[in-house]
Parts: structure tokens; C-alpha cells; sequence
């Protein structure tokens, strides 16, 4: 209840502010030569933020002698802080935590711009507008707060575009040409965590790796324990030079230990050991990844990685592979409950659909088209 007054209350301070706020802040007006410093907004899950780096890359094309600084989840600053494309990251905390020390940091820059490529509302847009930034802009504009933005116009069929391509819309407004929607993220210097959790299981240059990421960020998005075991055991069959690594967060350690155990000796568990800026190097040491929508996908077609992708409550049309979809694969099954309650899942019966046969066919034929290759 606090809470949703202090929402209240922040409307009306942002609407009472904006009213004396003389500044020409629409798009008509932008002019990209006097843009000295920039704000990028991505606060939210690893996945969004991922869907971001193309249209921050875009930013930096377009202005190379800018200060671009990031606003970016606390909790994924480590994955981003060696991108070339940002000059430092200010972190967003959640909620209203840090709120006015926030501001207060986006003040000292001075910023021109900020653009809005995904964040948590009600603190996104009167954060950016309260930083001094003349020109916001946020797609969708269609929030209590789109008062604020420099850019007023709806932009039609929005929800059929992919999240690459929703954050280059919004650059584009921001006068960013680029078409360039390939995520990329660059490995740490050092990857002795990474080589030094494979040696401790045995794992060799002979040894076929196969990652399962089996949890997720709500039951909704999940497969089951019995069909990982199941698909694992098969594969491994399949040739006994393969290993399963079952990829995750120290949280989910526990339940990927149980499906490991589940798969026999070939499997091993990473989750928990290898810290976020590494999962990376991981990811990419591996031949495939089998994963429903998770910000594990987004950072295994990230540094080039084939996924298996099993997406129902999802639609993989929005935040499935854009590019290079030969090299991966995506099992789309739809919604089966009407009402579909989304986050408020307990238990994930669209998922049933897909059968461990049709995760297995496609896994198999990706391995041996990535060793032919």
C-alpha cells in the first residue's frame, strides 16, 4: 500500500514538475550534432538486457564521441562491464531502493539523451527525466508516464517485433541507422575459473559438451526434471563421449544436481560454481545448449553457441534467435490454459507438449551438423 501511494505521489510531483518545465522536448526538436552525453537504459532481466546490446552498439556507431553510460540491473553489471560501447555503468538497485542517490548520480553527467530500450516502471521514465535529460525516448510510449518522452507517436505492430528488434526502433528515433541486430558479448581475459572447474571434472579436449539449463525465471518458462533425465540419458547413449553440464544459478544448484544424479556420470553441475562474468566462456566451450526462454539462451547465441529452445508461455517470435536461426532450433508449442496466468504458474501444463522425442531429434541433428561443419 506505501508503496502504490508513493506511485501516486510520484505522478503528481512528475505532472506539477513537467507543467513549469519550459524546455521544447519532442522529437521535432532533437537535434543529434549537440549531443554530448548519453543515458541507455536496460534495467531489467540478463535476457532483456542482452536483447539491448545491438541498439546500444547503434548508439555508439552513431555518436563515437559521446559519453554513453549504462543504467543496468545490479545484479548483471558484471556480464557488461567490459562492453566497448559504454564508457561506465551507473547500477539500478530495484524498486525504489537508492531511488533519489540514483538521480543524483544521473545529474552529475548531464546527460542530453536517455534512451529507455527496457526498463522497470514507475521508476524508469521520471528517473531518466529527473537526471536534467532534455529528450527521452521509450518504446512503448504508452505508460502513465509517456508525459515525459520526447517521442509521442504509438509505434504499430510492436508486440510482433522481436526484442532485438523493438530496441532498434527506438535508436533509430534517436537518429541510429544501423540494421545490426547481432548480440555480442566479449569473454573475460581471464577464463582459469572456467578451465579450472572442467579439469576438476575430468573434462578433456575429447569430451563433447552439451549444456542443459533447466530452471528458469518462472515455473512458467520451465521443462521438466523428468524430461531433462530422460533426454540426458539418451543422448548420452547416443555416444558416451558427450557430457551433460547442467548451467544455472546457486539457487538452482540443488535442483540440477537432482537431474544430474538422474543422468548418470556423464553429467556434471556448473551451476552455482562458476560466477555470471564467466558463464560466457562456458557457454561458449559448448557444443549446444537445451534451454527454454532464459537469459542463459540469450548469452549462448551470444557468443555463438547453438541452442535447443523450448518456449510455450513464450512467444519465441519475440524473444527467440533473430539471426543465424539455421544454427539453432526452436520448439514452439502454445498456451493451453484460458486464462494464461504467466508469472503466477504453479504448475507449467503447456510444457507437457513438448515431448522429449522432438528435444532429442533436434539436439541430435544440431550436434551432428556442428561436427560436420
Amino acid at each position: 500500500m506505501r508503496l502504490k501511494a508513493f506511485d501516486s505521489l510520484l505522478f503528481l510531483t512528475m505532472k506539477l514538475i513537467k507543467a513549469f518545465d519550459k524546455r521544447e522536448n519532442g522529437l521535432k526538436y532533437f537535434d543529434p550534432e549537440k549531443v554530448k552525453n548519453i543515458l541507455v537504459v536496460s534495467s531489467t532481466a540478463i535476457g532483456d538486457t542482452l536483447l539491448s546490446i545491438p541498439a546500444i552498439s547503434a548508439v555508439r556507431e552513431r555518436y563515437p564521441e559521446a559519453k554513453i553510460l549504462a543504467h543496468l540491473n545490479i545484479r548483471n553489471i558484471e556480464l557488461f562491464d567490459n562492453n566497448p560501447d559504454i564508457d561506465g555503468i551507473i547500477p539500478y538497485y530495484g524498486g525504489y531502493r537508492k531511488f533519489f542517490k540514483t538521480i543524483m548520480e544521473f545529474c552529475r553527467h548531464k546527460f542530453d539523451l536517455a534512451l529507455i530500450f527496457h526498463g522497470n516502471e514507475p521508476q524508469a521514465t521520471p528517473m531518466a527525466y529527473l537526471s536534467g535529460a532534455r529528450f527521452i525516448i521509450k518504446l512503448p510510449n504508452t505508460s502513465e508516464f509517456r508525459f515525459l518522452l520526447s517521442n509521442k507517436d504509438e509505434f504499430p505492430q510492436w508486440d510482433t517485433l522481436n526484442g532485438i528488434e523493438k530496441r532498434l526502433v527506438t535508436a533509430r528515433l534517436a537518429g541510429c541507422s544501423t540494421d545490426n541486430g547481432k548480440m555480442e558479448l566479449l569473454l573475460q581475459d581471464n577464463n582459469e575459473p572456467v578451465d579450472r572447474f572442467l579439469k576438476e571434472n575430468n573434462i578433456d579436449s575429447n569430451d563433447i559438451l552439451i549444456g542443459f539449463q533447466t530452471g528458469a525465471s518462472t515455473v512458467s518458462r520451465m521443462w521438466f526434471a523428468d524430461r531433462f533425465i530422460e533426454l540426458g540419458r539418451r543422448i548420452v547413449n547416443e555416444n558416451r563421449g558427450i557430457k551433460i553440464v547442467l548451467t544455472g544459478s546457486l539457487q538452482e544448484n540443488k535442483y540440477c544436481r537432482m537431474i544430474a544424479e538422474g543422468i548418470g556420470d556423464n553429467a556434471l553441475v556448473s551451476a552455482g560454481r562458476i560466477a555470471l562474468k564467466h558463464m560466457p566462456s562456458l557457454l561458449g566451450k559448448l557444443r549446444l545448449l537445451v534451454t527454454g526462454d532464459t537469459g542463459t539462451m540469450h548469452m549462448a547465441i551470444a557468443v555463438g553457441t547453438p541452442v535447443v529452445a523450448l518456449f510455450a508461455v513464450a512467444d519465441s517470435r519475440t524473444s527467440g534467435p533473430l539471426y543465424e536461426k539455421e544454427r539453432h532450433r526452436v520448439i514452439q508449442k502454445w498456451k493451453t490454459c484460458d486464462p494464461c496466468v504467466g508469472k503466477n504458474c504453479k504448475y507449467q501444463k503447456c510444457m507437457e507438449n513438448i515431448s522429449v522425442d522432438e528435444v532429442y531429434s533436434s539436439a541430435i541433428e544440431l550436434l551432428k551438423k556442428e561436427t560436420a561443419a
